[in-house]
């Protein structure tokens, strides 16, 4: 989320034969760099061949030689990508945390989880903005994005988009389905109209990819896993739909900036446990997630050694230390930041019982009694963003006795082909060798099994019983479908229940579906071209690259999608206004191509 964490790279029909080495693309770079039209590639996907359609007729029309190379699914594309096959790929990012930080650290700041970009005044852009908020870091972020699309054009911007959820109505109740801007979709408050059914009939949910990259929290940041993983893993914090930190619906009563904003507390609860799957049926671990586990989680989450491939680092590497607060004087003593209060008193608010005292370990946790866990998160500088980080799926807390006891590999020289890590989608996956569901899942539903087709979910016995978080749906399957179009015909014959994204161009169709409701929002996604970094001509020139930023003319895709698009500049711009804008100029074009020719 991100949403779902998200790339989303478009292009189309090239032919579907072997993959360049690096070394030949690299080798065959000077191939536009004469004087007659520039040869540009655009790399991608074949699920919006309308936007690369509108991209290549821009380009074209300012000059541009295009080579247009879809590829049929993501993985493809990837090694397409990785083999430097393009000078720009249509690309899109969901800022699921709902702070600009994470809609710029993981993309541009050198080595980011998904950078290409390597510069150093960037690098320190990002940093100084990550710390400030109001003005002051509107003004950062507008030289941010300055230097990232207007000076250097690592990126040309196309739209943002909303948010469009489908639903079947006449099954599910549309006043219990959320559609937040930044969340992934909040399965435990959706119920169906006959309340009968919650307890015997399976919510039907969809998704476009089928492949999971791992139900480790960490170890994932893409759409194959960002909704699944966050309805698996409770976390410190929540997002209210319009992006308002808040312990809602999540591990903590309440939480505190103390004075400086350097450290965080958070007061937890003690009515979730860990489920597990035994012979088909989540079952109570007994287990609490407890404080204990809340810094193993952390300290995994910050450390890009924990785990082999760790795609989420990045994201909380601006933790320097996770604790369990053992004395109470502490918090009477600390005062929230901007206020007379003391961190105890904004911690105590609207208990089950006052804090008498602060549980040493989990084992002696009692919140009816008095006796509660508190966290303490400490960041080496201000860094108020930290409390969004700690909202995304990579911010789930896991069972610390778990994931030990499945993950005794090496991880310097771990080897998939042998080794089994926790949360790999081998263990739930019908027919694999491997088919062993090791999961603990401390969030309200957890994965039962998955094959091709779906992935099914059951409520977690033990998450917030008898509270209004507690699932309200037994059963919830989530159906693999790639195809937009085929989804929209299931969700109108019922055979899937919502639909998350409708496409714009298909609004229409719902909205005059009697069986149908649409739900409209803002969102945080941005689509634009990433131009390539390493090897081409692009690469090399940045008045070529903003010759091309030049050639995008934004009111050309709102057009297209009827005015259900906003104009953008960068992946910021849905949550922060610099005042900075983009227009199309084919003057300016002929002069940044004069320039690149020099």
């Amino acid at each position: 989320m991100k949403r779902l964490l998200v790339f989303l790279f478009i292009a189309v029909l090239a032919l579907a034969g072997c993959v360049q080495t690096k070394t030949e693309v690299e080798g065959s770079k000077d191939d536009s760099k004469g004087k007659g039209k520039k040869a540009i590639e655009v790399l991608g996907m074949a699920a919006s061949e309308e936007d690369m359609n509108i991209v290549r007729d821009q380009l074209v029309k300012n000059g541009f030689d295009v080579k247009l190379n879809i590829q049929p699914d993501y993985g493809s594309f990837s090694a397409q990508k990785e083999a430097g096959n393009y000078d720009l790929a249509l690309s899109s990012w969901t800022t699921v945390t709902g702070n600009p930080d994470y809609a710029v650290r993981g993309l541009f700041k050198t080595g980011g989880d998904y950078s290409t970009v390597s510069d150093s005044k960037l690098d320190a852009l990002i940093e100084e903005a990550s710390t400030l908020t109001g003005d002051e870091a509107a003004a950062k972020y507008k030289e941010l994005e300055q230097l990232l699309v207007f000076d250097q054009a690592y990126i040309a911007p196309l739209y943002i988009s909303n948010k469009y959820q489908g639903i079947y109505s006449e099954l599910v109740n549309p006043k219990t389905v959320h559609l937040p801007k930044s969340r992934a979709q909040v399965w435990e408050s959706i119920e169906f109209n006959d309340s009968s059914k919650n307890a015997t009939e399976p919510l039907i949910l969809h998704q476009t990819i089928s492949s999971l990259t791992s139900l480790d929290p960490i170890k994932g940041n893409d759409g194959s896993i960002n909704t699944l993983n966050t309805n698996m893993y409770v976390r410190l914090v929540n997002l209210t739909d319009t992006d308002d930190v808040v312990s809602d619906g999540s591990l903590s009563y309440n939480h505190a900036i103390a004075e400086g904003n350097q450290e965080y507390y958070f007061i937890l609860r003690d009515d979730i446990n860990f489920s597990a799957v035994k012979d088909g049926a989540a079952v109570d671990t007994g287990e609490l997630v407890s404080a204990e586990d809340v810094v193993f989680s952390l300290n995994r989450a910050k450390d890009p050694k924990s785990v082999p491939d760790h795609r989420t680092y990045s994201l909380h590497e601006n933790i320097e230390k996770v604790e369990i607060v053992s004395d109470l004087a502490e918090l009477q003593k600390k005062k929230v930041a901007g206020s007379d209060q003391s961190v105890f008193d904004a911690l105590s608010q609207h208990l089950p019982a006052s804090v008498t005292q602060l549980a040493k370990d989990k084992g002696t946790v009692n919140n009816a009694a008095g006796a509660y866990q508190v966290v303490k998160i400490t960041t080496p500088t201000p860094f108020p963003q930290v409390l969004n980080y700690l909202a995304h799926q990579s911010g789930g807390i896991v069972s610390e006795k778990q994931v030990t006891s499945i993950n005794t590999y090496d991880v310097a020289s771990y080897n998939p082909d042998k080794d089994i890590a926790y949360g790999d989608q081998t263990t739930v996956t019908e027919g694999t060798a491997t088919y062993n569901n090791h999961l603990y899942a401390s969030g309200p539903y957890i994965l039962v099994k998955k094959n091709d087709y779906e992935a099914q979910f059951v409520k977690n016995p033990a998450y917030r019983v008898g509270s209004e978080y507690e699932p309200k749906i037994a059963k919830i399957n989530v159906r693999f479908i790639a195809d937009i179009d085929s989804a929209l015909s299931a969700l109108r014959n019922g055979e899937i229940h919502i639909l998350q994204s409708v496409p714009e161009t298909k609004l229409d169709i719902v909205k005059s579906d009697s069986k149908l409701t649409l739900h409209t929002a803002d969102s945080n996604a941005v689509s634009y071209l990433l131009m390539n970094t390493s090897g081409r001509a692009v690469s090399d020139s940045a008045d070529l690259r903003k010759a091309i930023l030049y050639s995008i003319n934004q009111d050309e895709f709102i057009s297209y999608y009827q005015g259900n698009k906003k104009p953008a500049v960068s992946t910021v711009s849905p949550l922060v206004n610099t005042g900075l804008k983009l227009e199309a100029d084919s003057a300016k074009v002929k002069e940044y191509l004069k320039a690149s020719n020099d």
